[in-house]
C-alpha cells in the first residue's frame, strides 16, 4: 500500500505490464480496504528528509564507506557488530570478471610505470608512494593470474537509529571515531536516505549502489562472525570449541590463578567433565586431591592407583583438626598458629551452632590453652612435633568443663568426644597423601556432619598445601554443602584467594546453583576462579547464572538447550561454547553411567575367570 500511495504522489507511473498489474492490484486492495501483512508492519508515515528519514517517532540515517587503509586486520569489524546500538548492517559483494579487472590493472601498470618514467627524467627523488602502488599493481595482477584471488565491488553500509537528530549525530560521530582510529572513512547518505534505508532493511537491494573495488583478502578481514579461540601450546584438551570445531587446550596454572568453578544441572555432564580434566592432568604431573561425597570417583581412583581414603564414622581413618603444617624458611611460627586457630574456632560454630560473642571468646581461650597444655606456642618448632604430640577434641573438651563458663560448651562438645559421633574427630591423623591421586570420600557420613567433614578435609589439605608445595588440584564435589554455612563457605573463600600461592588451583563443583551464590561467600568465590564451566542449566537456576555471568540472550539459551557435555568454557576475558569429548579409553575410566560401570565390572570378572 505504501509504494502505491508513494509512486501516486511522486508521479512514478508503472513502466512493464508486471509492474501496472501490481499497480492494479494495490489500487483494488485500497479501494475495498482489504489489510495485507505489510500494511500491518508498515509505520503509520514515513518522512523522507535530506539527511534522515522519519519512520513514525523513529528517525533513520544511513551512512557509507567511501575509504580504507592498505592494510586491513582481521576483525576490524567487529567493534561495529557489538556496539549498544540500534544499528543495520548490509554488506554487498558483487563479483568483477578477472579478466576486465586484468585489463584495467594493465592499463594502472602502464600509467605508473610512465609517471616513474618521467620522474627519472627529470631527476626527481623516487616517490615511494608510486613505487607501493607498482608493487601492489603486479603482486594483485599476479595473484588474480593464478587464480589464488578474486576482485570485488563491496558496498559497506550502516543505518543508526534515534528519536531526535542530536541522538542521530551523537552515534554517527561514536561510529566514525571507531572507524577512523582504523583508517576507514564514512559518509552519510545526503539526499539519498530512502535508498539508503532500503540498502539496510533485508531485502537484499543494493539501492544505494557505492561501492569500493577490493580483492578476497581485505574482503574477508570484514566476515562479521568471528568466534573465540581457546587453544594454547601447553595444558590439556577440555574439549571441541562449538562454533569453530577449534581445540580447547588450555594450562589452568599458566592463568592468573588455576581457580575453577564448575555450574551443572544433574545429569549434565559436570563430573563426566571433571574426571577428565582429572585424568588428563595426572598425566602431566598434576596431583589431584578430591572431595567425593557420592562415591563417584572410586573407578576413577582405582584404575590409576590412587589413594582412596573412606571417612566415616565407623572409618579407621582420622583427621585431627589440631594437626600444625610444617614451617618453611619464610613462615612465621606464631602467624601459623594463629591461623590454624582461627580455623579451629570456625570448624566449632560449625560443630556446636549458634555461638554468641562471649561463647566465642571462651571457646578462643579454650584452644590456646588446649595447644599449652601441650607446651604448643608461638615458638614450638613444629617440625619436630610427631602426629601424637598434638591436642585432640577431648583435651579441649577437658579445658571447657574446668573453664568458668565452658560448661554448656562442654556439654554441647560431648557428642564429638564421648558420644556417637567420637570416632570421627577425636583421634590422632593417621592419614598420609602422597600419592599422586587421592580421593577422601564421605557417602557414608552422616548428612548433618558432611560440612563438618568437608572442613575438616579441607582443613587437613589446605595444611598439606602449605608443608609441600608443588603443582596440585584440589576438587570439591557439591561445594554447596559447605555454602550452607558462613563460617565454612568463609573457610572456603579463603583457600580460594591464598592457594595460588602454593601452587594449587581450587575446582568447586554443584549442582544446586541457587544455594552456591545465595552465600554471601559464593560470587567473590566465582570471581577469584580464572575459569568456570557452565554446563546444562535447569529454568529454575537460569536467571541467577545470566545475572553472575553476564550471560547474553544467546548464551542462555544455549545453556538451557545442551546437550549432556555441552555448555560455555570461560576462560578469564574469553569464552566459548564446549562440547567435552573423551577417546574410548577415557570413557572406559570416567564414565558415571551406572549400566556402562557394569558391563565394564562383569567383563572384569569373565576375564579373570577365562585366566583362572
Amino acid at each position: 500500500m505504501f509504494d502505491f500511495l508513494h509512486k501516486k504522489n511522486t508521479g512514478q507511473q508503472p513502466q512493464s505490464q508486471e509492474q501496472l498489474d501490481d499497480f492494479m492490484q494495490s489500487e483494488k486492495n485500497y479501494q475495498e480496504g482489504i489489510a495485507k501483512l505489510q500494511d500491518l508492519l508498515a509505520p503509520a508515515a514515513i518522512k523522507i528528509l535530506p539527511k534522515s528519514i522519519q519512520l513514525g517517532e523513529t528517525l533513520a540515517r544511513t551512512i557509507f564507506v567511501i575509504s580504507y587503509p592498505r592494510y586491513l586486520n582481521s576483525n576490524w569489524f567487529s567493534p561495529i557488530i557489538n556496539i549498544d546500538m540500534s544499528i543495520d548492517i548490509s554488506m554487498f559483494i558483487h563479483p568483477i570478471e578477472t579478466y576486465d579487472i586484468l585489463k584495467t590493472l594493465r592499463k594502472s601498470a602502464t600509467q605508473v610505470q610512465s609517471q616513474l618514467h618521467i620522474e627519472q627524467e627529470k631527476g626527481l627523488i623516487r616517490d615511494p608512494a608510486l613505487e607501493t602502488a607498482m608493487q601492489d599493481i603486479d603482486e594483485l595482477r599476479d595473484k588474480l593470474q593464478q587464480g589464488t584471488e578474486k576482485f570485488f565491488r563491496f558496498g559497506l553500509y550502516v543505518t543508526v537509529y534515534g528519536q531526535t537528530e542530536s541522538e542521530l549525530d551523537k552515534t554517527t560521530r561514536s561510529i566514525e571515531s571507531i572507524l577512523e582510529a582504523q583508517l576507514v572513512y564514512i559518509k552519510p547518505a545526503i539526499f539519498k536516505t530512502e535508498q539508503g534505508f532500503n540498502s539496510t532493511i533485508p531485502l537484499a537491494n543494493d539501492e544505494l549502489n557505492v561501492g569500493t573495488n577490493m580483492n578476497s583478502a581485505p574482503l574477508s578481514t570484514t566476515f562479521p562472525f568471528v568466534s573465540s579461540t581457546l587453544s594454547n601450546d601447553e595444558g590439556i584438551l577440555y574439549g571441541i570449541n562449538r562454533h569453530n570445531n577449534s581445540l580447547i587446550l588450555f594450562d589452568r596454572f599458566k592463568m592468573e590463578n588455576a581457580n575453577m568453578v564448575v555450574f551443572a544441572k544433574s545429569g549434565s555432564g559436570k563430573s563426566y567433565a571433571v574426571k577428565l580434566e582429572v585424568l588428563r592432568s595426572l598425566m602431566i604431573g598434576t596431583d589431584v586431591i578430591i572431595i567425593d561425597p557420592e562415591n563417584e570417583y572410586k573407578h576413577l581412583c582405582d584404575t590409576v592407583d590412587g589413594s582412596f581414603i573412606k571417612i566415616s564414622l565407623n572409618s579407621r581413618n582420622h583427621l585431627n583438626p589440631f594437626d600444625l603444617p610444617m614451617v618453611g624458611d619464610d613462615d612465621d611460627p606464631e602467624d601459623i598458629l594463629r591461623n590454624n586457630i582461627a580455623s579451629l574456632l570456625g570448624l566449632l560454630h560449625l560443630m556446636l551452632g549458634n555461638i554468641t560473642p562471649e561463647e566465642d571468646s571462651i571457646l578462643d581461650r579454650a584452644v590456646h590453652e588446649t595447644y599449652d597444655i601441650r607446651d604448643i606456642n608461638g615458638k614450638t618448632d613444629f617440625n619436630s612435633l610427631t602426629k601424637e604430640a598434638y591436642p585432640t577434641m577431648a583435651d579441649l573438651h577437658q579445658v571447657l568443663r574446668n573453664m568458668d563458663g565452658g560448661e554448656n560448651l562442654a556439654i554441647r562438645l560431648e557428642k564429638y568426644t564421648e558420644g556417637i559421633f567420637a570416632g570421627f574427630l577425636n583421634s590422632t591423623t593417621n592419614i598420609k597423601v602422597d600419592n599422586k591421586l587421592v580421593v577422601f570420600n564421605i557417602r557414608d557420613m552422616e548428612d548433618d556432619l558432611r560440612p563438618v567433614a568437608m572442613y575438616i578435609i579441607l582443613q587437613f589439605i589446605w595444611n598439606e598445601m602449605r608443608t609441600n608445595v608443588k603443582r596440585r588440584m584440589v576438587l570439591v564435589d557439591e561445594a554447596w554443602v559447605m555454602m550452607k554455612s558462613d563460617d565454612a563457605a568463609s573457610f572456603l573463600f579463603g583457600i580460594a584467594k591464598r592457594c595460588r600461592k602454593y601452587y594449587t588451583g581450587l575446582t568447586t563443583i554443584t549442582q544446586d546453583v541457587n544455594d552456591f551464590l545465595s552465600s554471601r561467600y559464593g560470587k567473590p568465590i566465582v570471581t577469584n576462579s580464572s575459569i568456570q564451566l557452565l554446563l546444562k542449566q535447569s529454568p529454575a537456576a537460569i536467571d541467577v547464572i545470566t545475572d553472575t555471568f553476564y550471560l547474553t540472550d544467546q548464551e542462555k539459551f544455549l545453556l538451557l538447550e545442551s546437550n549432556v557435555g555441552e555448555g560455555i568454557f570461560f576462560a578469564g576475558t574469553k569464552h566459548v561454547a564446549i562440547k567435552v569429548v573423551a577417546s574410548y579409553s577415557e570413557d572406559q575410566i570416567i564414565t558415571t553411567d551406572p549400566s556402562q560401570l557394569l558391563e565394564i565390572e562383569q567383563a572384569k570378572k569373565d576375564f579373570e575367570e577365562d585366566e583362572m
